[in-house]
């Protein structure tokens, strides 16, 4: 088992764990009745974040940077042979992404060229324009055999490239048999998934190899989706060549800026420099000065540089050769993969996790506390009847069926303040619903497919993002109004009712602002970046926008699925107290009917509250404990002790 295997084994183990712990503390309060709404939204989205959790890997290179093969060696070399096509000449002409979902059948996903226009990448499982090549994992030469497809190319002319929205400029026109002078050579298919079993791919991982830097200059998929979306972006060059004008105008355009954050850079190929006639110290002395040329050309730390022979490190897993494997260094890049990875994984799903221990300790000990108040006025008002003649007894019967009156009242401006909340949440989901986004898309849509000047779509760009930009400005006005409406709504409870309702949870529409301004960015960056001449071709501008609006969609769903949850949130604190106040009265009541009616001692009653005040101080260690289990077991240190 490689040391990436270990990792993600671990990384499984402790994400388990967490979902463990966070199950009792779930199935604990609702045992206490303290489960509410809020509560119950909030750990179903953690748990699902941990059973679910994806992690991309991007690999980018020029072409013959030996991409591919490292693709095979850390990932696919179980196989026992060579399965991503990577020899000279054969190699992935399309962007390819390795996953596997059990649900679904091992299989190869090929989205013909044909289909660039309209054909969105998420539905390769059910769109008909797809074609599916059964997989037999059993078999890894029939596996090797099937994913040669990916290499696989056509000729087409000019005129049914740009059709495409292939920019002829950046195409190689190959030397070609008489009549097809002047065709040119493109991938077949657009995109390809294999759905495929694999230990690492099993555990969440996801592994796309892209084709090069011309796909990214016709692929809009890549550039606006698949490398901002990566977990980690490998960036591979080769050894023997350096850093070329065209690996540094790879670097500079896609991943020097947005991407250096998440980015490996990965000099492959120094088996070429290996020469047995040469001292080990030489040796080392040349490749430490060709890892630190790399790392000044890209204008990063050295330390970030990793040199490794991909061939050979398949080579050694495939025939078990553990010294060839220890000179090829795949070892060390692995370690580095799965810290800079799971760390990042780690970060996102450890900070979700502490959010929901936070809602869940917060509102749970609201209620306590308002629980532990309640029965201390019960024990006040009836250890205040010791000794006291029964018109004493119904006098503070009559008391306290008054103030049950007067709650009741604040129950009915409560609901009031429930439907005025309820009517301006629809209307901000009006702004920010999908039909409306999808209807302004269409729009800008159909006004950029009237142009061919790249300067009159940017501005159409620029006019879209504007007024998208404009209902996020608008509904977050309106959420502010809501928060404030709440919070003095919190405050009339707290000052009238003694509960102890902290300030509603603010919420920020600043994170969907900036994903919309970094999406504006990439597509208008699209749109420079291919506009070689004065005119676009209509097909690449349809693709881009296609992506775009993909994103843009999403960025708004997102949006709504966390605006539905504060919605409910916001309200369910007040909405829980206000049940347990209820509770509480009648408790109150029937306490003093029974001892006003003799049909309970009123010394009995008082044990009975006692020891109900008793229960609660042991509920809130209870809590406390459960909170830290979770929190434990939210770390790879924590999660092996706290089972």
């Amino acid at each position: 088992m490689t040391s990436l295997q270990q990792r993600f084994e671990h990384d499984s183990t402790w994400r388990s764990d967490a979902s463990a712990a966070l199950g009792r503390f779930h199935d604990w309060l609702q045992a206490q009745d303290l489960l509410d709404g809020e509560v119950q939204a909030a750990v179903d989205r953690v748990r699902a974040m941990l059973a679910h959790d994806r992690l991309s890997m991007v690999f980018l290179a020029e072409f013959s940077r030996g991409k591919t093969e490292l693709i095979n060696a850390l990932f696919l070399a179980n196989s026992g042979r060579r399965m991503l096509p990577s020899s000279a000449g054969r190699t992935t002409m399309c962007p390819t992404e390795l996953r596997y979902d059990p649900a679904a059948a091992p299989a190869l996903y090929l989205l013909p060229i044909e289909a660039d226009v309209a054909t969105p990448l998420g539905q390769a499982t059910t769109d008909p324009r797809w074609v599916h090549v059964p997989l037999d994992p059993g078999a890894p030469a029939d596996v090797a055999r099937a994913l040669q497809h990916v290499a696989e190319t056509v000729r087409m002319s000019h005129h049914e490239a740009k059709a495409l929205g292939m920019d002829g400029s950046a195409v190689h026109v190959a030397a070609l048999p008489p009549g097809t002078q002047g065709s040119l050579e493109r991938p077949r298919w657009r995109y390809a998934i294999a759905n495929l079993p694999n230990p690492l791919l099993g555990q969440g991982l996801v592994v796309i190899d892209t084709p090069g830097l011309n796909a990214l200059g016709t692929e809009p998929e890549l550039t606006l989706r698949l490398l901002p979306d990566a977990h980690v972006v490998v960036f591979v060059l080769a050894a023997d060549t350096g850093v070329t004008q065209s690996d540094l105008e790879l670097w500079q355009t896609h991943v020097a800026h947005a991407q250096r954050a998440r980015c490996l850079v990965v000099l492959n190929k120094i088996d070429g420099l290996w020469d047995p006639l040469k001292p080990h110290d030489e040796a080392e002395a040349e490749l430490r000065a060709q890892v630190e040329a790399t790392a000044q050309a890209l204008g990063v730390d050295v330390a970030q540089v990793y040199p490794v022979s991909a061939q050979k490190g398949l080579v050694a897993r495939v025939s078990g050769d553990a010294a060839l494997h220890a000179a090829s260094r795949l070892a060390v890049l692995e370690e580095a993969m799965s810290e800079r990875l799971l760390a990042r994984r780690h970060a996102i799903l450890a900070d979700q996790v502490r959010v929901a221990v936070e809602v869940l300790t917060r509102n749970t000990r609201q209620l306590l506390q308002l629980r532990h108040r309640d029965l201390v006025e019960q024990l006040f008002e009836l250890r205040s009847l010791r000794g006291k003649k029964q018109a004493m007894v119904k006098h503070m019967l009559q008391r306290v069926q008054s103030e049950k009156s007067e709650f009741e009242q604040s129950i009915g401006k409560f609901k009031a303040l429930r439907m005025v909340f309820g009517r301006h949440a629809a209307e901000i989901v009006k702004t920010l619903q999908g039909r409306e986004v999808r209807r302004r898309m269409r729009s800008a849509r159909e006004a950029m497919s009237g142009h061919l000047l790249s300067s009159a779509i940017r501005n159409d760009m620029d006019a879209l993002f504007n007024d998208l930009q404009m209902r996020i400005d608008s509904a977050s006005d309106k959420i502010e109004q809501l928060h404030q409406m709440v919070d003095a709504m919190y405050k009339r409870f707290n000052a009238e009712h003694a509960f102890t309702l902290v300030a509603p949870l603010q919420f920020d529409t600043v994170r969907y602002r900036d994903a919309l301004a970094a999406q504006a960015a990439l597509a208008q960056s699209q749109v420079r970046g291919v506009n070689a001449w004065l005119r676009l071709q209509p097909g690449l501008v349809a693709r881009i926008f296609g992506v775009v609006a993909e994103n843009v969609q999403e960025v708004f769903s997102s949006l709504n699925r966390d605006l539905d949850v504060w919605f409910k949130s916001v309200m369910t604190p007040l909405e829980a107290q206000v049940r347990e106040h209820q509770k509480q009265l009648r408790r109150r009541v029937d306490s003093i009917e029974r001892v006003h009616e003799a049909t309970d001692t009123l010394e009995g009653r008082i044990g009975e509250l006692e020891a109900a005040l008793a229960e609660l101080d042991a509920l809130n260690a209870t809590i406390a404990e459960h909170g830290r289990q979770i929190l434990e077991s939210a770390t790879p240190e924590g999660s092996r002790a706290v089972a």
